[in-house]
């Protein structure tokens, strides 16, 4: 006899539960499983068959897994929630009757839950929490901006605050950082460290408007405990994997830095101001050289094959160029400036950095200092300046870091107007437009002298030329009269000059004619007798230089190596997926038309920009 499914009995029905049931079956308040589902990683999926799913009603529901309901079940927090909802009840109990004893002794005995396990369980390497690292410092750099609410909590701002101070001071230690972009949310970071690109975004220090009526701050902050969990957790792991001291201890701790910190701070704020200044290295434990874990290995799989090797050698060769960026160079930042953005960024390529005392601890040389480089500063003009260093604005710095070279000064200067601040994110495929500006950085790196910059001076060049032949036109036009009289006058300058070139002449034909016949008479029997000789080519003596070594561009090698696989990859394509081939062609050429179209737009701006200054210039002159 066959048994006869039931519907909804099977499929997607089965697969699937609202969010009310599973409240219902685990027994939580909608708050306490919300917690619970952000904690664990439990998020809501939209079915296929929504009707299906549903069990033929077409309400709205938001709808989980059941294997992730029968997941949380099993969740040992689930208790302590459960003890926190009866410590409340307590609690409120206690405060109605007024029994202050009580009150104090119930608060004392709060139960309490650690995320050790859940964090454990959701990455079970560190290359898997360093993935999903991005989030959390984004998360906990944001949060730590946030002023004390009935909301937002002291304990977790101070916290996070901590916790972001301590992954800066590792970057800072190990050199990671690669690019830096400043934005309107606030400014981009990317590191790179144990194989993994970090990106995270810190906010701008400015005062907070208010608490946003659409942010969910209690939201927020659930997700907040869970990040400080996993940052305190990769935070010691890169700290002792790199033989730093953790928690961090400043490397030089004098009496000086001590009372520094008394006339600003508090005693319980001193030693988290003098490592949030980010001005003095971290102790270390063991060896104190770092240089072996700045650069991971080169992949074992693919060490036979040279031109990985190659590629690999380059990269490192250019990490270590970047990493010593700004050695050798002092900044000293002025009042008006982001100071914690430029001090981390330049203390990571190797600079020194030091500010106004009176602006915060742990400035370490004062503005009068002549081994000052640079002296960064945001104003129109400045009245006392030394010229032993360069002023410049905030953004030469940025700029120099994603270049991964030092620009030139000059277009930094004080009351300067500013170049595009170009994102290093942004990846310029083949065809793509790219802005002659971020063309001329490009070909800096190559070390090839592009003319991109120079265009604009050379049709200048042009044009004052043109002018100038106009003028000399114009003083011709007016000798004309004068040249007329000269030669009514009698014979000209040119003409009296040709016919002396024309006596010289004649002298020296008569001169050689009389050598030649005199030669004639004393020997006519020798001009018989002599028969030109065969002109015998001479050996060159041996000689033996010193031997040189073939220098070998491996960038310009390698550009080549893909050039000619590219052309051999497109030649074996085959005859199936030649018309896919030829689409993704056609992609590239349309995106070549529209970055052809964007270069002349912007040619027509400049010249028309051009043509407007050259009008102010002769109105003013």
């Amino acid at each position: 006899m066959v048994i006869r499914k039931r519907k909804y009995e099977s499929g997607t029905a089965t697969a699937y539960m609202s969010r009310n049931k599973a409240i219902k079956k685990l027994q939580l308040s909608l708050p306490d499983f919300r917690r619970l589902c952000i904690l664990k990683g439990i998020y809501p999926h939209e079915p296929k068959h929504k009707k299906k799913a549903n069990k033929g009603s077409t309400a709205p529901k938001t709808f989980y897994f059941v294997k992730d309901i029968q997941f949380l079940s099993h969740e040992p927090i689930i208790n302590k929630f459960r003890e926190t909802k009866h410590f409340v009840k307590r609690l409120k109990k206690a405060i109605e009757k007024k029994n202050s004893n009580a009150v104090r002794r119930i608060r004392a005995n709060r139960p309490k839950y650690k995320l050790d396990h859940i964090v454990k369980e959701r990455y079970p390497t560190f290359v898997d929490a360093l993935r999903d690292v991005d989030d959390c410092l984004s998360m906990c750099a944001l949060f730590a901006t946030f002023p004390k609410s009935s909301k937002t909590h002291v304990e977790f701002i101070r916290l996070c605050r901590r916790l972001t101070v301590e992954f800066m001071h590792f970057v800072i230690a190990s050199k990671s950082l690669r690019k830096v972009f400043i934005s309107i949310k606030g400014v981009y970071y990317q590191a790179e460290f144990h194989g993994q690109t970090i990106t995270w975004v810190t906010p701008h220090r400015v005062g907070f408007q208010g608490q946003a009526p659409d942010v969910d701050f209690k939201i927020m902050q659930i997700f907040v405990e869970f990040y400080t969990t996993l940052l305190g957790f990769i935070n010691y792991k890169l700290y002792s994997s790199h033989n730093i001291h953790y928690p961090p201890e400043l490397a030089l701790e004098g009496e000086k830095n001590e009372e520094d910190t008394k006339e600003k701070c508090l005693e319980s704020e001193q030693r988290e101001e003098r490592l949030a200044a980010f001005t003095q290295s971290l102790q270390t434990v063991g060896s104190p050289d770092l240089d072996d874990h700045l650069i991971d290995d080169f992949p074992t799989a693919a060490s036979d094959d040279p031109d990985v090797v190659e590629r690999a050698k380059v990269e490192a060769d250019n990490i270590k160029k970047l990493q010593s960026l700004f050695k050798g160079c002092k900044f000293f930042l002025n009042r008006e400036v982001p100071r914690e953005a430029l001090t981390f960024i330049i203390r990571c390529f190797g600079g020194e950095v030091s500010w106004f005392s009176s602006v915060a601890v742990g400035a370490t040389y004062p503005e009068t200092d002549e081994t000052i480089t640079h002296q960064v500063v945001d104003r129109p003009q400045m009245d006392n300046q030394y010229l032993s260093r360069y002023y410049i604005q905030p953004q030469w710095v940025f700029d120099s870091v994603n270049a991964c070279m030092l620009l030139p000064v000059e277009d930094y200067f004080i009351g300067v107007v500013l170049p595009p601040h170009l994102s290093p994110f942004v990846d310029e495929e083949e065809g793509n437009y790219i802005p002659p500006e971020k063309q001329k950085i490009l070909d800096k790196q190559k070390g090839v002298d592009s003319g991109v910059g120079d265009e604009s001076e050379e049709e200048d060049e042009d044009e004052e030329e043109d002018e100038g032949d106009e003028d000399d036109e114009d003083k011709e036009g007016d000798g004309e009269g004068e040249s007329d009289e000269g030669e009514d006058n009698g014979h000209s300058e040119d003409d009296e000059e040709d016919d002396d070139g024309k006596a010289e002449d004649s002298d020296e034909e008569e001169e050689s004619d009389d050598e030649e016949d005199s030669d004639e008479e004393e020997s006519p029997s020798k001009a018989k007798k002599k028969k030109p000789e065969p002109e015998v080519k001479k050996a060159k003596p041996m000689s033996v230089h010193r031997g040189r070594v073939e220098e070998v561009d491996v960038k310009a090698k390698l550009m080549r190596q893909e050039a000619e696989e590219r052309r051999l990859a497109e030649m074996m394509i085959p005859k199936k997926k030649k018309r896919l081939y030829q689409k993704i062609m056609y992609k590239r050429k349309k995106q070549k038309q529209e970055a052809r179209v964007l270069q002349e737009k912007r040619a027509k701006i400049e010249r028309s920009a051009r043509q407007e200054k050259r009008k102010k210039k002769k109105q003013t002159a």
